[in-house]
């Protein structure tokens, strides 16, 4: 990865990303239906965000 990016500056090993981020909705829309079945997933809403978000 380029330098000033988080994984150029502080990446000590390439391989497998730990945790994956989408480059956009419908990249993230796509690659959910890869792991999941539409009816394996729910709407909710975090019990905490009544206290963190106005």
């Amino acid at each position: 990865s380029a330098p000033g990016t988080s994984r150029g500056d502080y990446c000590m090993v390439t391989g497998p990303n730990i945790i994956h981020g989408s480059d956009s909705p419908e990249s993230a829309a796509r690659e959910i239906g890869i792991f999941f079945k539409p009816e394996e997933l729910v709407d909710y809403t975090k019990d905490s965000n009544k206290w963190l978000y106005e």
